[in-house]
């Protein structure tokens, strides 16, 4: 597999080794051992699965006392998908990072704890896949909406279809009372 960082270090791409032959294809999506020496260490405790039609935008998301780390992949489709530092005292605090995820390019993103996470839907329809580094506490939920002036996330997408929730979410200035505080990663 290969690893490469974005423009904020801590998310990560991965592509996973692909084998093929007349039959089709075969890849490892996931082997904690080979994460873990790649740096990614997270505990993965919940897999998480969406189908959306085109132009659905889910987040951006994240919870506040158990931030949860993400690895996301699409099995069928494609999505932009993207990752805010949210973490209070980071350097890259308010930065975001969009990738391309398909089901063709078999990229997978790894979105550390600390961050908001979101992706917009560019096919037909797609579905995609995320491990949790923790479970889905409801009342810990942290939200911040997807436009927000202050963040300048450069959508594909214009007019996207929303859930009243994530229509409803506030600014990230409104929720840095909320927001985890930034914890250097140890070697």
């Amino acid at each position: 597999m290969k690893v490469q960082p974005t423009a904020i270090p801590e998310v990560v791409l991965i592509e996973p080794e692909v084998f093929h032959d007349e039959r089709g294809s075969f890849s490892e999506v996931y082997r904690a051992d080979r994460y873990a020496a790649a740096g990614i260490r997270d505990l993965f405790v919940q897999d998480n699965q969406s189908r959306s039609r085109r132009g659905v935008l889910r987040g951006l998301h994240a919870q506040a006392r158990r931030p949860q780390a993400k690895l996301v992949r699409v099995l069928a489709g494609e999505i932009f998908d993207v990752a805010v530092d949210i973490r209070r005292g980071s350097p890259t605090f308010g930065r975001w990072v969009g990738v391309v995820l398909s089901s063709d390019n078999g990229l997978q993103c790894h979105v550390p704890a600390g961050f908001l996470h979101g992706f917009c839907v560019l096919s037909e329809t797609a579905d995609v896949e995320y491990k949790c580094s923790d479970v889905y506490v409801p009342e810990d939920e942290l939200g911040v909406v997807w436009n927000d002036p202050d963040l300048g996330i450069v959508w594909p997408v214009e007019a996207p279809i929303l859930s009243p929730k994530d229509a409803g979410l506030p600014r990230l200035r409104d929720v840095t009372a909320r927001l985890p505080t930034f914890q250097p990663r140890r070697s």
